[in-house]
């Protein structure tokens, strides 16, 4: 099924089929909303039968969140999950915590977005007693741009740099109860200055 699906396809098509393949891989997410990614979002909805055989094959399952318009693929041997040290976990959760916050303020078709201030006014009110190095924050976001999890306008040193936060997140997060969010934010800051992890898909 898988070849002969393949075979049908233009030399450009099966160029795009391995980019995209080959991006997911290592990335984990594509989100509509993101210019580089919307070509290969469609791509993969309009071949999802294909995409679909070809990861099953390496033990992959590809979810798409029609709803949110961005998808992700699992490894059904929990080999893609990410574990992340502290400071990357509790900043990915403040992000989704203002994912959840500002999503009621936007249309459709708007982007949520919040500062590099915010953040790190957040992130300080928390009362950690060692606290985040503008460096830290940098490798972090960059490593979170990387997922397409978010997107950076401006010098993420500076407070008034946005943080594009995209739909994935709600990917990475699967939790729909935004307490429990909360609840492993208050669980993370509590554990101290350990090297405590928590994992994403």
């Amino acid at each position: 099924m898988i070849n002969e699906e393949y075979d049908k396809l233009s030399n450009p098509k099966k160029q795009m089929f391995s980019d995209i393949c080959n991006d997911l891989l290592a990335s984990n997410y594509l989100v509509r909303a993101k210019k580089d990614n919307t070509e290969k979002y469609y791509f993969v909805i309009n071949y999802k039968s294909l995409f679909e055989e070809f990861f099953a094959i390496i033990d992959y399952e590809l979810i798409i969140d029609h709803e949110n318009s961005c998808l992700q693929i699992v490894n059904q041997k929990n080999g893609s999950r990410l574990r992340l040290k502290r400071d990357e976990s509790i900043l990915l959760l403040i992000l989704r915590l203002f994912y959840h916050q500002k999503m009621s303020t936007v249309s459709l078709n708007e982007n949520i977005i919040c500062t590099s201030a915010e953040i790190q006014s957040y992130y300080q009110n928390l009362k950690i007693k060692k606290n985040i190095t503008k460096t830290d924050l940098v490798t972090i976001f960059r490593m979170f741009r990387r997922y397409n999890l978010i997107d950076i306008l401006g010098d993420i040193t500076q407070g008034n740099a946005r943080i594009v936060i995209y739909p994935s997140i709600l990917l990475a997060l699967s939790t729909k109860n935004i307490q429990e969010v909360y609840n492993l934010v208050s669980k993370l800051t509590d554990d101290g200055e350990g090297e405590t992890s928590e994992e994403v898909s």
